[in-house]
């Protein structure tokens, strides 16, 4: 028998983890300004060798004001949820798309666009503030306003080319399918599978045509650190299809590096700002908790529960897409299968941000293991160094809440992470 949702129950549902999710939001982010406030006035033993009080009370300044601008975004999107669902604001684009044609696919993507636009619009000052008022503060921003100008274009150009024939051939499939009863109702799941095939595409994709959209890559040039470099990656089995230096000082002072790419078409990226600041032997043994990643598997498992996670999601819009009381209990008088997809996706994070600190203790777990393997093909003590420069120059507190690393954190705590570099040096 199947069960059937009241827009009552919905609607009280809504508000239960509305309430919730925004007040335990709030909440951490409180609590993680508190643990940083507590502890500026002194470096952390692990690192009084490596980190000036300068150096860590500018991070803990950095950590609260990046606190205390989450705290105004988490009201100011709760807000917004507010006047797009309960408030009528995605009615009031229904029916604006509605009147620009009579073609069902049609008015379902002009509809999920103009939120997409809306919200992006509401969401300019933010993004502003944030570049260049609180990073620039602090020394990061390296962003010019036609940078980020360039970069809003860029990414709403990309976001027609790539996602207009994506969200056409969805709501398409919906259409045929739901009409034609095929599958035995289980529309969703053809959809989970063009979206899964989109998503590796994407990925095979995004080395070679987007991300130079956005950055210059070169080929790395030092001869010595590419020695090193290949001579790990050869030691370690891995094949990648170059080793190039990104840009990143375009846009931020901060540095970071990263892997890219899919089977042999993977890439080694490193932003300029963190050769930088770092020995090659600091670079090789960052390099190698990299390829730790690879090497455990984490990318593809991690991959592979994505896209479990998005089946089970797209199994529960199903059964929510033709329930009258789903859409009536969150403020929605013009159903349609754009509409179905848009208030899904919209109301989700407040239903999974209770299962956050699972992914997160995953992930920090893949972290763990990432830096035994560098401690293993690198020196540990390399590693150490690097991550200790990073947190330097990235101005990353050194202290967390509790609770906050458990929900937010996909990295270890930087006094957790170095007292296990520290033991396997000890066991080596």
């Amino acid at each position: 028998m199947a069960f059937y949702l009241s827009a009552q129950t919905v609607y009280l549902l809504f508000l239960l983890f509305f309430v919730s999710t925004t007040c335990g939001q709030l909440y951490l982010s409180i609590r993680q300004s508190k643990a940083v406030l507590a502890h500026r006035s002194r470096v952390p033993a692990a690192f009084l060798a490596n980190v000036s009080l300068d150096e860590h009370q500018k991070a803990a300044d950095y950590t609260l004001a990046k606190q205390r601008l989450a705290r105004y975004e988490i009201l100011f999107q709760a807000l917004l949820l507010l006047v797009f669902t309960l408030g009528g604001g995605l009615d009031l684009l229904a029916r604006l798309s509605q009147k620009w044609t009579h073609h069902d696919i049609v008015q379902g993507i002009l509809l999920i666009g103009l939120f997409a636009l809306v919200n992006m619009v509401l969401g300019w000052p933010l993004a502003w503030y944030r570049s260049f008022c609180l990073e620039a503060k602090f020394g990061f921003n390296k962003m010019t306003l036609a940078t980020f100008i360039a970069d809003q274009f860029k990414g709403c150009l990309l976001a027609i080319i790539v996602g207009l024939p994506l969200l056409y051939i969805i709501l398409l499939i919906m259409q045929i399918l739901i009409a034609a009863n095929w599958f035995g109702g289980a529309w969703w799941l053809v959809v989970w599978l063009v979206w899964v095939s989109f998503s590796l595409l994407l990925m095979w994709a995004f080395p070679k045509w987007i991300a130079p959209l956005f950055n210059k890559f070169e080929p790395l040039q030092d001869d010595v650190m590419r020695a090193r470099i290949e001579n790990l990656l050869q030691r370690t089995g891995f094949h990648s299809d170059g080793i190039f230096v990104m840009d990143g000082s375009k846009r931020s002072g901060h540095g970071n590096a990263y892997f890219t790419g899919l089977g042999k078409h993977k890439r080694i990226v490193f932003f300029d700002t963190l050769l930088k600041d770092m020995q090659v032997n600091e670079v090789e043994a960052v390099l190698a908790h990299e390829l730790g990643h690879f090497a455990h598997k984490h990318v593809f498992k991690q991959m592979i529960v994505t896209f479990i996670l998005a089946l089970i999601v797209f199994a529960v819009l199903g059964w929510l897409l033709p329930q009258a009381g789903f859409y009536l209990g969150l403020g929605v008088h013009e159903p349609s299968h754009a509409m179905a997809l848009l208030l899904f996706m919209l109301v989700l994070p407040l239903f999974t941000f209770p299962f956050s600190p699972l992914a997160s203790v995953l992930s920090r777990k893949n972290e763990f293991e990432a830096d035994r393997f560098a401690a293993k093909y690198a020196h540990a003590e390399d590693l150490i160094q690097a991550l200790t420069k990073l947190y330097r120059s990235n101005a990353a507190s050194l202290v967390s809440d509790i609770w906050y690393s458990r929900f937010y954190d996909s990295h270890p705590g930087a006094r957790e992470r170095i007292a296990a570099l520290q033991t396997a040096i000890k066991a080596h």
